[in-house]
């Protein structure tokens, strides 16, 4: 029984809106909060595959979300890479060497890292009822490459941005290692029972068109066409968050079979523009769940009625926040679950 949300992925247009939330495995919840208690540190969490199954569940078993999203994180690949990976209190991730200092050759790739990720899907599968579709994930390049360079988060990516300029065939190596090691990865969460999968380019929005087209668009074709070319029945969503105008580009010239929508895109232009019957993924403004009331609820049926007329999973314009109350998500399914 494919569910809801494989079908809309696949193509067909439902009634009933299937709906996931980016990130709804995470510190909103006190389940996780507790078992985060327990267990320590991110990264050790990610990396236990039963602990990492438990918080990919439990979501799914509160508000019975149509699609179970893998909890792990994005810089697995450096780490897997060779880079080493550490979150730190207050501060986010560090990743070092920091690549505008240290030649991708002087890495010592850990494959290894993938493995237990690999086992959390297994393991997550087999705990979820049949209609609620394993969503497994990566960063996409160029987001990835933006904390592989700096070795932290930045706010304008600029030595990613600034070394694709001063040293292309160095920034494409990158590029090209990372895109690699994804396609490894990705189809390891497949064949570990990942229904459909994710490519997030969290910060695809800092670059210019040309930059874009060969550090967002080219290497996610890539990726793409590797993936259907081994797995052709598993769709991909491609989320490129502020591509902006670049968005109908990304949709037509990267292949992917969904396009996640972020929240600072007009829900009624993204639907104009967009090819015809391609499925949409969004794009509630995360913030709005905060908010909760009268506007959540009018954005929530806006949304809805902006995307009325082809496939659409119903999902925020980015990760839900950890202060986001949870009857509000309550309130925000009863509306997407019954929208008149």
């Amino acid at each position: 029984m494919p569910g809801l949300l494989l079908d809309n992925l696949r193509g067909e247009r439902t009634e009933k809106r299937p709906v996931w939330l980016m990130r709804q495995a995470g510190r909103y919840l006190p389940e996780y909060r507790e078992l985060r208690a327990q267990k320590g540190g991110f990264l050790p969490l990610v990396y236990d595959s039963a602990a990492a199954a438990e918080i990919t569940l439990q979501p799914i078993r509160r508000f019975g979300f149509d699609g179970a999203i893998l909890f792990s994180d994005i810089l697995i690949v450096p780490h897997a890479l060779g880079q080493d990976l550490q979150f730190l209190a207050g501060e986010g991730p560090h990743l070092s060497p920091r690549l505008v200092d240290a030649a991708l050759s002087s890495l010592a790739p850990q494959p290894q890292h993938f493995a237990p990720v690999w086992e959390t899907v297994r393991l997550t599968r087999a705990a979820l009822p049949d209609n609620v579709t394993m969503l497994g994930f990566i960063g996409s390049p160029w987001t990835v490459a933006t904390y592989m360079v700096a070795g932290e988060g930045s706010k304008d990516h600029h030595l990613a941005r600034a070394m694709a300029y001063r040293d292309p065939a160095a920034f494409a190596e990158i590029i090209a290692a990372i895109s690699a090691a994804s396609i490894t990865y990705l189809l390891g969460q497949i064949d570990a029972g990942a229904e459909a999968v994710q490519l997030f380019d969290s910060w695809a929005g800092s670059l210019s068109p040309r930059q874009f087209e060969e550090w967002v668009i080219a290497p996610t074709a890539k990726i793409v066409a590797e993936i259907r070319r081994r797995h052709p029945g598993v769709p991909i969503i491609g989320f490129p968050k502020g591509a902006g105008a670049k968005l109908p580009a990304y949709a037509r010239e990267t292949g992917v079979d969904a396009l996640g929508v972020d929240e600072t895109q007009d829900a009624r232009w993204v639907n104009r523009e967009l090819p015809a019957g391609l499925p949409v993924q969004g794009n509630l403004d995360p913030l709005l769940l905060i908010a909760g009331g009268a506007p959540l609820e009018d954005a929530a049926r806006e949304v809805l009625a902006a995307f009325a007329d082809r496939p659409h999973v119903f999902n925020l314009g980015h990760g839900i926040d950890k202060s986001t109350p949870i009857a509000h998500v309550e309130r925000l399914l009863e509306i997407v679950r019954s929208p008149a």
